[in-house]
């Protein structure tokens, strides 16, 4: 398997003078040095789960081999993998900050377009690739049977290390190491795939009706129920798609529908009531929100993101110093929102 985000001279020439200077250093740095660097540091031995999430996952109660599920947030630049416990639900184990991703806020349409994927993949093993250019990767999938039928392309868009990206998620060699060892413990233990619920940002009613005058608002709205249906039940939606949309834990009447572009079949299953509460509690504050016509959140794009502590180490320091630094980082990110608690931790 080869993953084919770009070599690091498509993406030096891509990229310069689009840019800023510090940016291109970080470019070079993370291409030339990390992903040998980290090799050498492993011996060539595939990553194992670290003790300190080995720690986590027992205060937890949750099995290594157990299933896991991955959401990644574009505007907030940060991966989170989750695991099931006991209960089938998941559970928040870590979340990474993105070192980089490329492109916009917006799906992915177009072979080159730069443009990292948003949507719901599913990833078995033979998409894990140890020995990826870019350290280890696994291809998301896309594009998917939805993406698809709607005549999108692009190929080899994959979560990577390297902290360099033309269209794919780049993390830390030593973030990548620990995602990839996490699920590849999963997918040995028997889960056949895991989902990647690939996302914007996170789909809260505000920040919708903060994004309300982007030119995808409407696509988005088409991913916001799989996200909820995650947040009110911790439980992996399962993804259908008609009527050129993804519909979720949907049951139709003659089966699953087979045209993704064709409409919906009549739908004979019964909704899930935390789902449906929470759905009806979110569209009525993103309508109550909308209807107030307040400020839209305008972003001014470069050329994709990277998580505020890289940037942060990156005007402290400068680009000489970031690659060392970010390799020490430790895992995970600090989030003391206390909107984005979970409501199932029961520790």
């Amino acid at each position: 398997m080869n993953d084919t985000c770009s070599s690091p001279l498509d993406r030096l020439s891509r990229l310069r003078g689009i840019l800023p200077a510090a940016v291109m250093i970080l470019v070079l740095t993370a291409t030339s040095g990390c992903v040998q660097t980290a090799l050498d540091d492993l011996g060539g031995a595939a990553p194992q789960i670290s003790t300190k999430t080995m720690a986590e996952m027992r205060k937890k109660k949750i099995s290594p081999q157990s299933p896991v599920l991955v959401r990644t947030f574009k505007e907030e630049s940060e991966l989170e993998v989750w695991k099931q416990d006991a209960s089938g639900r998941y559970r928040l184990l870590k979340t990474f900050p993105i070192c980089r991703w490329s492109g916009k806020l917006g799906p992915k349409k177009t072979e080159g377009d730069r443009q990292a994927p948003e949507g719901f993949y599913s990833v078995s093993r033979s998409m894990l690739n140890p020995k990826s250019q870019y350290y280890l990767s696994f291809n998301l999938g896309y594009p998917n049977r939805l993406e698809s039928a709607l005549g999108y392309s692009g190929t080899a868009l994959m979560v990577h290390g390297a902290c360099s990206s033309a269209g794919c998620y780049a993390m830390t060699d030593q973030g990548v190491a620990e995602i990839y060892a996490i699920v590849n413990a999963s997918l040995a233990g028997g889960q056949t795939s895991f989902q990647v619920q690939a996302l914007p940002f996170r789909m809260t009613a505000k920040n919708m009706a903060e994004h309300r005058n982007d030119p995808n608002f409407e696509f988005w709205k088409t991913l916001k129920p799989g996200y909820d249906a995650f947040e009110a039940t911790r439980k992996e939606p399962r993804i259908s798609a008609c009527g050129a949309k993804y519909v979720f834990n949907a049951e139709f009447q003659g089966g699953d529908p087979e045209d993704p572009l064709a409409a919906c079949p009549a739908r004979i299953d019964t909704p899930d009531p935390a789902v449906a509460a929470r759905m009806q509690t979110e569209d009525a504050e993103l309508a109550a929100l909308l209807e107030k016509n307040g400020p839209s959140h305008l972003t001014a794009y470069v050329d994709g993101g990277m998580h505020p502590s890289f940037r942060a180490l990156l005007k402290q320091d400068g680009p000489k110093k970031l690659a060392e630094k970010i390799s020490n980082i430790d895992y995970p990110v600090s989030r003391p929102d206390a909107a984005l608690a979970d409501p199932y931790e029961k520790d």
